[in-house]
């Protein structure tokens, strides 16, 4: 096996998210477990809001930045730490993504702008719709040009980072899928969520009970794609 095959991958916990959804279904960091289907020397769980250090290009072999029930805009230490981490990750073409607040995060540490997204809380089952250049994107190539994703956000990126590459939007939200470069992008959707997860996460006048993924969950499969490709990625020059 390579060596870089050995390194597990960084799951981000940004935050942990009320109580009453944790009781439910566990933090983010479970989600994406059971998303990827990880076994327990594969991944290696960091929280910054904690204090915990984040890892070196050596110690992993990409990592993952969760949602959050924190806003960017706040610029917690915690957030503005893992920003400034982000940015040393980017110099070392480091794979990572970015989902939700990890999203907004990465746009905002490589000098996009977050705010409120003026067109209200996006949330539930939504559609999302790919850029014509997406067809030769390494991670959506293979996905229709419309697919079904789950969605909770009250924040959004406005203006991708000079340099930067959108590649999908949905009807509230014309940053869906942000390219960086060919290690790094970032989705405003949450390819680990299910209903179960959705409905936690959601105040109980707003869960849409028929809500159902329909088919193929396009969405997960770019998380999967992600890690599989991280894995095969050598590593031995990143330092």
């Amino acid at each position: 096996m390579p060596q870089h095959a050995q390194r597990p991958l960084a799951i981000i916990q940004l935050e942990a998210p009320p109580q009453p959804v944790s009781d439910k279904v566990g933090d983010q960091t479970q989600w994406f477990i059971r998303a990827l289907q990880l076994s327990p020397q594969t991944y290696r769980v960091v929280r910054p809001h904690l204090g915990e250090a984040l890892p070196d290009a050596q110690q992993v072999s990409a990592a993952i930045l969760s949602g959050s029930w924190a806003m960017v805009t706040e610029h917690a230490d915690w957030s503005e730490r893992t920003a400034a981490w982000i940015r040393t990750m980017m110099e070392k073409q480091f794979p990572l993504m970015g989902v939700c607040y990890g999203h907004q995060l990465m746009a905002y540490a490589l000098g996009g702008t977050v705010a409120d997204n003026p067109r209200g809380w996006e949330r539930g089952l939504r559609a999302i719709d790919q850029h014509a250049q997406a067809s030769a994107d390494p991670m959506l190539s293979t996905l229709p040009p419309r697919f079904s994703a789950w969605l909770s956000h009250r924040q959004s990126v406005l203006q991708a980072p000079v340099g930067a590459q959108v590649l999908a939007y949905s009807s509230l939200d014309a940053c869906q899928v942000i390219r960086y470069n060919a290690q790094a992008f970032s989705v405003q959707f949450h390819p680990e969520f299910d209903e179960e997860i959705m409905a936690a996460c959601s105040p109980a006048d707003t869960v849409d009970k028929h809500a159902a993924m329909r088919g193929s969950d396009w969405a997960r499969s770019l998380l999967l794609r992600f890690w599989q490709q991280a894995q095969l990625a050598p590593q031995a020059d990143r330092a």
